[in-house]
């Protein structure tokens, strides 16, 4: 049960408006407290910083400019072209070119040069860039070329000027007369090579040239004779392809009309012989037509033949016989007739033969000339291919040559202009200050380092504390109801205790010595809590624990006891600590010497009341008595259940010390035994693991565990300036008795239901 008076309060917890501050706050916590550490981190780096400065060699930087002219002076001409083009190229509008003119100025090969130049191999201070006070040493043996280049390398930078075509070539070392001396010399290098580069690749080029003229040359040669011994070989005159091949066109053209000439005619005859063939033996008169109009002869014959033929008919048609002489006569004049006619028919034939015969060699004759010139012709097509092809190559091989002698020439020339694009704009002077180290921005950066380092430190130590500190921590991290909050033992307060009573100043009697104390006021606030839990059952048997050794759980035993002796109940303090008692020695003299006590009450019979009174009214105390040699037993027998609920009858309230919980068991058993456990946790000291783990302890067996107690807790530090300014001295425990304000313990958190 929790009630309005006990339960704590935070006097900015309710205001919605500034939960994200108190969350800042929170989280700044770690800075408020630990602020030495980020100032003196910040201070340490700081100082260190401006005098690792202070010692760094001072630098010195020289700058050269030099320019990029795109239109490089053409002495010859827009028509005479460079081998290496220099200018005027669309290359010349890219970034590319610039910027590799820039790693140029910066590479080996100029940085080489100037090591060669000004001999920077053999010189001591250019190599460790000593400044020119600083003595300097022989080398012990040479520094090759190379690594003097690097050396130079890593002191230049080339600067670009924005819309132009210069850039600024800046060179640092420590001595400011060497740092001209050598801005001077990057430029001047890098200006000589440019030229240098153009000529190296214009002698190349011209050295191929000269190499490929020549060999063009004999080329030429061959091709020339080649095409000449092909003329002999072909027997070729100097005539024109173009004129032969008309010649030889008409030629066929002749001898293919007469070659068809030939043909129509030796059709003709063949025709003729063909149809003379065809005229029988037996009536011979059947001759064509064409050829009795072509034979005069051929019908006279003919027409004696058809006269013959039809005075022999006649005569047998008028009767005669065939022995008639008429007949007979008539007979005989057709046979005469009839052999005139077939022997001139032959005669035809024969001299149609004969015409056919010469007109078929006539063919032949004409075939072969005709196939003869188709040959010439397709001999000359070839014979012109390869002319043509002879012809190509020795007017190929001659414009090479032509063109190669040009520019061979015009190479030469171009060598010996020696045109450069590249100029220098401003030698470098000497410089007039250091740019570096810059002590001011070194400083600030210093600070801010340290600043940020400490601030990063003193959050981190915050992170890194693991140890209880607030109720938050007991609620969040161990997960238990936070009874109450005791506040520290001041210095002042135990003063005053030790002037009242020089015979009894223990700090465990300061609730009795000092009532008006904060830790007083602290030690009724709990005891408060502990009689609002549970109004209808009590605590009567009260167990005082904690987690591990030194956390003052026997103080705060005495606290409660005395604060409940002080409300008027009678009030017993048992001291069941038996491994490391400490009740007697708290209350004076009372059993100092290990006399009777706990233990001499449960192992021997007949013991007499081990209860011993005090000086703090309604409180008595049961010191431990000799250390047994097993706590734990003795803690465990029924025996000391049957005391202690003896003792619960005849005292209103029992309260136990017990050991710690982690380290023996003898709290476990306890806890067991009693209405009411109380953990004991030490502010800044118990972690939260360690203070959980020993609150699990004692829930694991079933124990009734009223809450933990927040012991020694510093009301003055940051994790109390803002959240809990209600458990602050000014706030809540200032009192016009006592001239100076009170840290005084918090009301009791909200117990469990």
């Amino acid at each position: 049960m929790t009630t309005p008076s006990t339960a704590p309060e935070r006097s900015t917890a309710t205001s919605p408006e500034g939960g994200s501050a108190l969350d800042l706050l929170a989280l700044l916590a770690p800075l408020r407290k630990h602020w030495l550490t980020a100032i003196a981190t910040a201070v340490l780096v700081t100082v260190a910083v401006s005098f690792w400065t202070m010692r760094q060699t001072k630098i010195y930087e020289a700058v050269a400019s030099v320019q990029f002219d795109p239109n490089p002076p053409r002495p010859l001409g827009d028509r005479v072209e460079s081998v290496v083009e220099m200018g005027n190229g669309a290359f010349w509008d890219t970034r590319e070119y610039y910027e590799t003119q820039y790693q140029i100025i910066q590479s080996r090969k100029v940085s080489l040069g100037v090591v060669q130049k000004l001999g920077l191999a053999n010189d001591v201070r250019f190599l460790y860039n000593l400044p020119p006070d600083a003595p300097a040493k022989e080398l012990d043996e040479p520094v090759p070329e190379e690594d003097a280049a690097e050396a130079l390398r890593g002191r230049i930078r080339v600067d670009p000027v924005k819309s132009s075509r210069i850039a600024l070539v800046r060179i640092t070392d420590a001595d400011p007369d060497r740092a001209q001396r050598l801005a001077k010399a990057v430029v001047e290098v890098y200006r000589d090579q440019n030229v240098d580069t153009v000529i190296e690749s214009t002698d190349d080029a011209i050295d191929w040239l000269h190499r490929e003229h020549d060999k063009l040359r004999g080329e030429l040669e061959s091709s020339e004779m080649a095409l000449h011994t092909y003329k002999e070989e072909k027997n070729l005159l100097s005539v024109e392809y173009t004129d032969q091949s008309n010649m030889l066109r008409e030629e066929i053209g002749q001898l293919n009309g007469t070659l068809t000439t030939i043909r129509t005619h030796r059709e003709e005859v063949a025709a003729r012989y063909a149809e003379l063939s065809k005229v029988p033996s037996s009536d011979p008169s059947l001759i064509p037509a064409s050829e009795l109009l072509s034979s005069e002869s051929l019908q006279d014959l003919r027409s004696q033949f058809v006269d013959a033929v039809r005075t022999r008919d006649s005569l047998l048609k008028e009767g005669l016989g065939k022995n008639h002489p008429d007949v007979l006569s008539a007979d005989a004049r057709v046979d005469i007739t009839k052999t005139a006619l077939i022997a001139e028919v032959k005669n035809i034939q024969g001299a149609l033969e004969r015409d056919l015969n010469i007109v078929n060699r006539q063919e032949a004759g004409v075939s072969g000339l005709f196939e003869k010139a188709k040959k010439e012709a397709l001999d000359l097509n070839l014979n012109e291919i390869e002319y043509n092809r002879l012809r190509r190559q020795k007017e190929n091989t001659e414009k090479l040559y032509s063109m190669l002698l040009e520019r061979s020439k015009e190479s030469e020339l171009t060598r010996q202009l020696r045109v450069n694009n590249v100029s220098i704009v401003d030698l470098p002077m000497r410089p007039g200050g250091p740019i570096r180290p810059n002590v001011p921005l070194n400083t600030m950066i210093g600070l801010l380092m340290g600043s940020i380092l400490g601030v990063a430190l003193a959050l981190l130590r915050g992170l890194l504390d693991r140890t209880v500190k607030t109720p938050d921590d007991v609620e969040k991290a161990i997960g238990a109801t936070c009874l109450g909050l005791i506040p520290e033992i001041e210095t002042k307060t135990l003063t005053r205790q030790k002037r009242r009573d020089r015979t009894h100043n223990s700090p465990e009697l300061l609730v009795n010595d000092e009532p008006l104390s904060s830790v007083a006021e602290a030690a009724r606030t709990v005891r408060t809590s502990l009689l609002f839990m549970s109004p209808d059952r009590p605590f009567r048997t009260l167990l005082v624990t904690s987690a591990g050794p030194s956390e003052g759980k026997t103080t705060i035993a005495c606290y409660i006891a005395t604060a409940m002796a002080q409300a008027g109940k009678r009030v017993l303090l048992i001291d069941c600590d038996l491994r490391r008692p400490r009740i007697h020695r708290i209350f004076g003299g009372v059993g100092r010497d290990m006399g009777p006590g706990l233990t001499t009450t449960l192992l021997e019979e007949g013991a007499g009341d081990p209860v011993v009174p005090t000086v703090v009214p309604n409180l008595s105390i049961i010191p431990a008595g000799p250390i047994p040699p097993n706590p734990s037993e003795i803690l465990h027998s029924e025996k000391f259940k049957q005391f202690l609920h003896k003792m619960a009858g005849r005292f209103d309230e029992v309260i136990i010390d017990s050991p710690p919980v982690v380290a023996v068991t003898d709290a476990t058993i306890l806890s067991t035994l009693v209405d009411g456990t109380v953990l004991v946790v030490r502010a800044h000291k118990t972690r939260k693991d360690f203070a959980k783990h020993g609150y699990r302890l004692l829930t694991d067996v079933g124990a009734n565990v009223a809450g933990i107690l927040l012991n020694a807790v510093n009301f003055g530090s940051d994790e109390y300036k803002y959240s809990y300014q209600y458990y602050r001295r000014a706030d809540y425990y200032g009192t016009s008795k006592d001239p100076r304000p009170s840290t005084a313990g918090a009301p009791a958190a909200p117990p469990p239901h």
